[in-house]
């Protein structure tokens, strides 16, 4: 450390001094800047090996979504056995819907089969086939039926109506091909009625039919059964004039009756309802005879 002398006497005095108190207080504290870097160092060292850090935010919440996870596991606003019991009050509540409406569809099929019945349509009838053998509408139970009247010499309507009967036949036949329905009825015959005996007897029938479907039963029989068949089905025929070669066109009903394998009428189709048409509705018809006769209401489940 160097010092300054300057001339006079009190310039140098004023020196020492100065010179000798900054040496006092260095000796008195000479470790004292250092001191303080060492204790603050030692503080922060023990607080490192001997206190526990504190853990950061993140890992904080971290471990709080860990331990959610684990604590929750197969937890939740529903449990499986809420989801279960929810389960069986929508079921049974189905069941109860389905089961009200079956129980509606089968008292109105009821009640549209009453008022059909009270409509007396249908009935029995005693007449020949197209081979001579004696015919009863008993000998056809069982079988679902196809009924047309009308007589072998009609022009146009007849042929044409034959004609959609067999093709009818044909397609709800192969519908119901290997199905067993109820009263095993699981066939349909077309049949037709003359409502011309006086020129339509056996041979004649026999002749018509099997121009339209080699299934196809003819039946006639006298005026006063012809009569007896038509009054059954409601069916109005009346003889045109006669002509110089006594020929004659019969007005009559144009009509398919459908019958049911116990011989009750069930449906109708006009003139204007065509093969596919008619098809389809005899095949609703025949689904709602099976499950009726099932006599279950779960049948319509």
């Amino acid at each position: 450390m160097g010092l300054v002398v300057r001339r006079g006497t009190g310039s140098l005095l004023t020196c020492v001094k100065r010179c000798v108190g900054s040496k006092q207080s260095f000796l008195l504290h000479p470790q004292q800047p250092l001191l303080s870097s060492t204790l603050k160092a030692a503080s922060s060292k023990s607080h490192v090996e001997g206190a526990v850090p504190r853990p950061d935010a993140s890992s904080m919440g971290l471990r709080k979504k860990k331990s959610s996870e684990g604590t929750g596991k197969g937890r939740g606003p529903v449990g499986w056995v809420n989801l279960a019991v929810t389960g069986v009050i929508l079921g049974t509540l189905y069941a109860a819907y389905r089961y009200a409406k079956a129980r509606k569809e089968f008292e109105e099929a009821k009640e549209r089969k009453r008022e059909v019945g009270k409509a007396k349509i249908g009935g029995s009838f005693d007449l020949v086939d197209h081979t001579g053998k004696p015919r009863k509408s008993e000998d056809f139970y069982g079988k679902w039926v196809l009924l047309y009247f009308g007589f072998t010499h009609c022009p146009d309507i007849c042929p044409d109506e034959m004609e959609k009967m067999a093709l009818v036949t044909d397609k709800v036949n192969e519908a119901m091909k290997g199905a067993k329905t109820a009263e095993g009825g699981n066939e349909v015959v077309p049949l037709f009625i003359t409502v011309d005996p006086d020129r339509d007897g056996v041979e004649e029938v026999a002749e018509y039919v099997k121009e339209f479907h080699p299934n196809m039963i003819g039946l006639t029989g006298s005026h006063e059964k012809i009569l007896e068949a038509c009054k059954a089905f409601r069916v109005y025929f009346s003889a045109g004039p006669r002509d110089d070669d006594d020929d004659y066109i019969v007005d009559h009903t144009i009509i398919i009756y459908l019958l049911d394998p116990e011989g009750g009428f069930v449906d109708y189709y006009g003139q204007t309802k065509m093969a596919d048409e008619v098809s389809t509705a005899i095949l609703l018809q025949i689904a709602k005879y099976q499950k009726l006769k099932k006599g279950s209401l779960l049948s319509f489940m």
